[in-house]
């Protein structure tokens, strides 16, 4: 089964009718060829390098010990091409870099995650992505016939998405690794469905032009200096990763650059210029908590178990857990210079939580020097 022209614009209009704001689709390189033989080793190099961190699953290998997410064929060997989709998530709320209430910490956007009903407090994207791709899936199968094979993921694949998204067209790698959109900027979540359609040459997209120029903003500001260069990113140092993916201590030479981020972080977007001209337009599917916008650190900090699971299942923050969100809210709180918050660190120190224990006996120092 070949895709054309014809079939490549019927896939787009399909996307966009199950509430998708951009989709595209790209071919899967060989191995044997220069565009797979690159992404490959840059792939491998980057986990060489121990910028991945303790994100075991971005360095499985295959029987062969080949990096399975470094060559989609590896895992997927009937993979011919990945239709991508993205969502926008960008509500009309402030910047992480905007002025904040002093008690608030700070949520990644992509967390703020709607109500779907009063009894299920959150929406993670993920379930919804997926949900909207298995739409566009079943179009598919009905179009090509029972022999089509497919598979949907939604940051679970072994995929790098983001070079799929680049490859159909959709947008380019900013210099803070993210995608970028010139018309909606960074803020897009991705969706991919990979199929065994071949692309005809004349269905083949063009790869987005890179539009980043000289500017070097998103660099620049990055506390951590996790952007170490143009597109390289070292996620071991970066906010995002230290608050949701690291287990255990974190460094504490990066606690101070931490500032108030308790889960993820939007700086490098924040800054982006493309990003200040996209359009506030979220997808209704993801409408935004605002009690997730600027949330009080003594909400956070006072949550026992069963509060934190009602207010946060079904949400990204869900999988990240209590204990890891408190060790980074304590974090949050040493960095505040407030001192009201020593009863609740002094509570943590005391408490049988060693690396909650260990993050508050840290911030109460540096209350101390404040």
């Amino acid at each position: 089964m070949v895709i054309r022209n014809s079939d490549r614009e019927w896939i787009n209009q399909r996307a966009h009718e199950t509430g998708f704001d951009l989709a595209g689709i790209a071919t899967v390189p060989e191995a044997r060829t220069t565009a797979g033989a690159q992404s490959s080793n840059r792939f491998a190099a980057w986990i060489a390098s121990g910028r991945a961190g303790e994100m075991e699953w971005l360095k499985r290998t295959d029987s062969a010990g080949e990096l399975v997410r470094g060559d989609l064929r590896r895992s997927v060997p009937w993979a011919r091409s990945v239709v991508v989709c993205a969502i926008n998530y960008n509500p009309d709320a402030s910047l992480s870099t905007d002025a904040a209430p002093t008690d608030g910490g700070w949520i990644a956007r992509y967390a703020w995650s709607g109500r779907t009903h009063d009894t299920y407090p959150g929406s993670d994207y993920h379930d919804v992505l997926l949900e909207k791709l298995r739409t566009v899936e079943q179009t598919l199968r009905e179009r090509f016939g029972p022999d089509l094979q497919t598979r949907c993921y939604v940051d679970t694949g072994p995929i790098v998405e983001r070079e799929y998204a680049q490859r159909a067209g959709i947008g380019w790698i900013g210099k803070n690794a993210c995608l970028l959109n010139q018309s909606l900027g960074s803020w897009l979540l991705l969706g991919v469905i990979i199929t065994s359609l071949e692309l005809a040459s004349e269905a083949w997209a063009l790869p987005a032009a890179d539009r980043c120029g000289t500017c070097t903003r998103c660099i620049d500001a990055c506390p951590t200096d996790a952007l170490t260069a143009p597109r390289q990113m070292d996620a071991s140092l970066c906010i995002s990763y230290l608050t949701i993916e690291k287990k255990g201590t974190i460094d504490e030479s990066l606690r101070p650059h931490m500032g108030r981020n308790v889960f993820g972080c939007d700086i490098c977007q924040d800054v982006c210029p493309w990003n200040r001209r996209a359009p506030v337009a979220a997808s209704d599917s993801l409408p935004a908590r605002t009690e997730l916008i600027n949330p009080s650190l003594d909400w956070l900090g006072s949550m026992d178990g069963r509060t934190f699971n009602l207010t946060f299942r079904g949400s990204p923050l869900e999988r990240t857990g209590r204990k890891r969100l408190q060790r980074n809210v304590a974090i949050a709180m040493g960095n505040s210079g407030d001192l009201r918050y020593i009863p609740k660190l002094r509570e943590w120190a005391e408490g049988d939580d060693p690396v909650l224990a260990e993050a508050a006996h840290w911030a109460l120092d540096r209350l101390k020097e404040e």
